[in-house]
């Protein structure tokens, strides 16, 4: 199976509410030659407020984000859909992809009326170079060469740890530039240490991940927090009935007989606790697993010994009642998510229905004045309302005349939220962050700061005008 190294740069950090300016991509064989690379950048919406240190860090200019000759947003979601399904079926490996460039990619597919679950259907899947690249420093740590910030942590940044091999990452934070570096990482992991890089690979596929998880009574399994690895040895004890993909895992430092004894209301606050006995396990998100016998010999050290783990192991197994009384009890520690008005941030309140994915994919066939009823006709609230705003960005001159006067209101009234009042950035606070900047700002990022603000301003004052 082929690779997709992929990368975004965007107006901000809010994976729900900010957009994709640039998208890269390279193709690569199995032994991660070059076949193929993709780029290119989009307009921004006109409802997304561009972030100033995220314009400042990138050097996207106000030229970039309103320049007529770059594709639509819309247009360019429909170009990178193409290729991605050109290279497909494939493995897709960003640099903190699972984390960050992922729900971008998602939130633009479902923005678009597109199928959102691109990297992890249609027989692609997906796995991630910063865990990767965690993981070896955590096995194998004279492999790479980790850079340390000023308070002697390790810093997995793709602009700092990529340079720190021996990469030249003069053009960091462009996605091109972003996905050869991430290449290069993997790279030298695969040169360096091709059996871990095997690991990595098998594991981006979930039926290899459940394939393994039956197999070993007892497996490593490693996670990472806010950089720092933490190790368990653990076991599989079934799958999460609201999710196919989460299998929960035990911890074997734990006795089961302790557990079993315990009543239902017990068992909760017991699980609730950390560390916690049992944990959920992303088969499609490749986890870092290893057998026993490859774990690193701290790890097994830290638990108790194998006969011990394979008697915990095996007392789980053949009991099944148990077992379901624990996956019970996880389930119930886990707070309910509360639901949001907003539409982007619904896109994980159900799939779309057979007839409405239907419809969107007619969607794409047709002109945009018979786009207009076709929205109409989708049964989901959440695609209906998408659809609309899909039709006001792209081509307001198709709407009745009422309609597109409401939207220009609605949009302007968001964009002129009070701040704080609501979860995506306001022109009022880039106004303010910008004037910030630019106070303390020296060199290119006057000159990118002081137009960045003048647009801001602009675009406020005819906001204003259009919300009263």
């Amino acid at each position: 199976m082929s690779f997709v190294f992929y990368d975004t740069e965007t107006t901000g950090t809010n994976t729900a509410f900010d957009q994709i300016l640039q998208f890269g991509a390279i193709k690569t064989d199995h032994d991660l030659n070059e076949l193929e690379r993709f780029e290119i950048r989009c307009r921004l919406l006109p409802y997304v407020v561009p972030a100033p240190g995220a314009m400042r860090v990138t050097g996207v200019t106000v030229e970039h984000l309103t320049n007529p000759a770059l594709p639509s947003h819309y247009e360019m979601v429909r170009m990178i859909m193409a290729k991605m399904a050109e290279w497909s079926p494939a493995i897709f490996i960003g640099h903190n992809s699972l984390g960050f460039d992922e729900h971008l990619l998602r939130q633009a597919l479902y923005k678009t009326l597109h199928p959102p679950y691109l990297t992890n259907t249609n027989g692609n899947c997906r796995t991630d170079s910063l865990r990767m690249t965690q993981a070896v420093a955590r096995f194998a740590p004279n492999v790479l060469s980790i850079p340390l910030n000023d308070r002697n942590r390790q810093v997995f940044k793709l602009d700092q740890l990529a340079p720190a091999n021996g990469f030249d990452h003069s053009a960091a934070h462009d996605a091109m530039a972003d996905v050869e570096a991430a290449i290069y990482m993997c790279d030298l992991i695969a040169e360096r240490l091709p059996g871990y890089w095997s690991g990595f690979v098998r594991f981006a596929q979930k039926a290899a991940v459940t394939e393994f998880a039956a197999e070993e009574d007892v497996f490593a399994l490693t996670d990472f927090y806010y950089a720092k690895p933490y190790s368990w040895m653990v076991t599989s004890i079934g799958v999460n009935p609201d999710n196919a993909s989460e299998m929960l895992v035990f911890d074997l430092s734990n006795d089961p007989e302790e557990l079993a004894t315990m009543a239902d209301a017990d068992l909760v606050a017991r699980l609730a606790q950390r560390p916690k006995p049992v944990r959920g396990m992303r088969c499609n998100a490749g986890p870092i697993v290893l057998s026993y016998d490859d774990a690193p010999e701290d790890i097994r050290s830290a638990a108790p010994n194998i006969v011990e783990l394979r008697r915990r192991a095996t007392r789980l197994k053949n009991d099944s009642g148990l077992c379901e009384r624990l996956i019970t009890a996880l389930l119930q520690t886990r707070e309910e998510r509360e639901p949001s008005i907003h539409v982007e941030e619904q896109i994980y309140d159900g799939f779309a229905g057979n007839n409405d994915n239907a419809l969107m994919e007619r969607f794409h066939g047709l002109t945009w004045p018979e786009r207009v009823p076709l929205v109409g006709q989708l049964a989901d609230e959440r695609l209906r309302s998408l659809g609309q705003r899909l039709i006001y960005c792209e081509a307001p001159d198709v709407m009745e005349e009422a309609a597109r006067q409401d939207y220009d209101t609605v949009i302007a009234r968001r964009l002129m939220a009070e701040p704080g009042s609501v979860p995506w950035l306001t022109l009022p606070k880039a106004i303010e962050e910008a004037g910030d900047m630019l106070a303390v700002s020296s060199g290119s990022d006057v000159a990118l700061l002081s137009d960045l603000l003048e647009y801001l301003r602009q675009r406020a004052d005819a906001a204003v005008a259009l919300a009263a």
